[in-house]
């Protein structure tokens, strides 16, 4: 049984639709061919023209004329509302057959409208942090730029970086799945792993459909533009350099790790007495995308995170024309404090630690907000050696701490990305620009576009 129409019609009349003016013309149209019609079969009455009997019937000439007038008009506007809502069911039906049933034409061109005018958010991070935060994002602003690390070298997207030399794809993979606004079925097919076959097994295919892109288009910044596209993606994807870059890592105790993967498993193998100091990439100085550069200074707001500090997020902040755009930016920014710590990356660490860490490497003046989860629970389920990150009663620096529960009740080990989206939005809207310190000089930009 076909549901009956909802108040999603009234959208139809909400301002910067594009809509009420077409409504408004065809309800004149009705209006003159029926004062028309009127006056037709008004001469035809004076003129003398007899109707049939049953006509008293069909047109209530007993009842007032006021009355009928009433009913009339009330009929009317319920055979128009009922035709849109009819409309719009064929017009779905005949455009996107499998999409779901409880869609609707209003909504989609209400979602193309109102976010096509919301705020310009960057976001930069990687892993699932990083998707979690878009796709709570996306239901938001359609300006959305993920901007993405590039020094994966493990899993799946090591494979393909060291056998075809490609960039990886997997933070890439999973940016783009959290902002398709394809089919369902789509996107988990774009998230669908083999767990069997020689050379297969492991591999996802996204990873395998962007590689296979970049040979089609000709380059890995192409696939990802091709990719988003096929797959009606909200925003855009955009790397952090197309350099050929590789993290490295030195520890508390004088060691020097090279690679991503291997920083993280490293640290575990040697115990608590082994933690990371300071991370680098290699080469030292690798050109920032353009298009990152560009997105950061027209950016409206700033997220840094949520993902793990030393191997998604930092990565990224190490790029130099990144971290120069984002110091000279005047923008908000806000820092997603994971809510649990990462065994071998974070362990015992605090908010303000994790805040310390970015500090050290990028700078103070690359944060404005941090945004720590205070729904806290002792343990962890499936992550026995994390521990929910421990609030700090205020962070140094002159940086304001907001906190809210951003906790996913599911999987305590990672953010809910609708309270996520709904607090960094609410930090968004009620923060106070002219509170927020300046900007770099501008002057001090002009090394990173070079």
């Amino acid at each position: 049984m076909n549901r009956l129409p909802s108040v999603d019609f009234l959208k139809w009349f909400y301002p910067g639709m594009h809509i009420k003016r077409w409504l408004v013309l065809v309800v004149i149209g009705v209006a003159i061919m029926t004062f028309g019609l009127s006056y037709v079969v008004r001469e035809a009455y004076l003129e003398g023209l007899r109707f049939p009997g049953f006509m008293y019937w069909l047109t209530l000439q007993f009842i007032p004329r006021y009355v009928r007038g009433a009913m009339f008009m009330t009929g009317a506007v319920g055979l128009i509302l009922f035709s849109i809502w009819k409309l719009n069911q064929s017009i779905i039906s005949a455009l996107a057959p499998h999409r779901d049933n409880s869609a609707s034409i209003v909504n989609t061109i209400y979602a193309r409208r109102f976010l096509g005018r919301g705020p310009k958010i960057v976001a930069i991070g990687g892993g699932t942090g990083l998707s979690s935060l878009l796709r709570g994002l996306k239901e938001y602003t359609g300006n959305l730029t993920a901007i993405v690390t590039v020094a994966d070298d493990g899993g799946s997207s090591g494979v393909l970086r060291r056998e075809l030399g490609v960039r990886p794809p997997g933070d890439v993979r999973n940016c783009i799945a959290a902002l398709a606004d394809a089919e369902p079925l789509v996107t988990k097919l774009f998230q669908y792993r083999f767990e069997d076959g020689t050379g297969l097994a492991g591999h996802s295919f996204g990873n395998l459909f962007i590689v296979a892109m970049s040979g089609v288009v000709g380059n890995f910044e192409d696939a990802i533009r091709q990719t988003g596209r096929v797959l009606a993606v909200r925003g855009q994807i955009i790397p952090s350099t197309l350099e050929n870059v590789t993290l490295s890592a030195r520890t508390s105790d004088y060691r020097t790790i090279h690679g991503e993967s291997r920083i993280t498993e490293d640290v575990r193998q040697n115990g608590n007495g082994s933690r990371i100091h300071q991370v680098y990439l290699q080469p030292h100085n690798p050109p920032a995308h353009p298009e990152a550069v560009r997105a950061i200074l027209d950016a409206d707001l700033i997220v840094l995170g949520p993902g793990s500090l030393y191997t998604s997020v930092l990565p990224n902040l190490l790029v130099q024309g990144i971290r120069r755009s984002l110091l000279a930016s005047s923008a908000p920014k806000i820092y997603v404090c994971n809510v649990a710590t990462q065994h071998g990356e974070t362990d015992g660490f605090s908010v303000r630690d994790h805040v310390a860490a970015i500090q050290q490497h990028v700078g103070k003046g690359c944060l404005h907000y941090v945004l720590a989860n205070d729904n806290l629970s002792e343990t962890i389920p499936r992550a026995e050696q994390s521990r929910p990150v421990a609030l700090d009663d205020d962070i140094n620096n002159g940086l304001r701490l907001v906190k809210a529960d951003v906790v996913s009740e599911e999987n305590r080990y990672h953010h809910d990305s609708v309270k996520l989206a709904q607090a960094v939005m609410a930090v968004y809207y009620n923060h106070d620009a002219s509170r927020l310190p300046g900007p770099e000089p501008e002057e001090a930009l002009v090394p990173s576009l070079e």
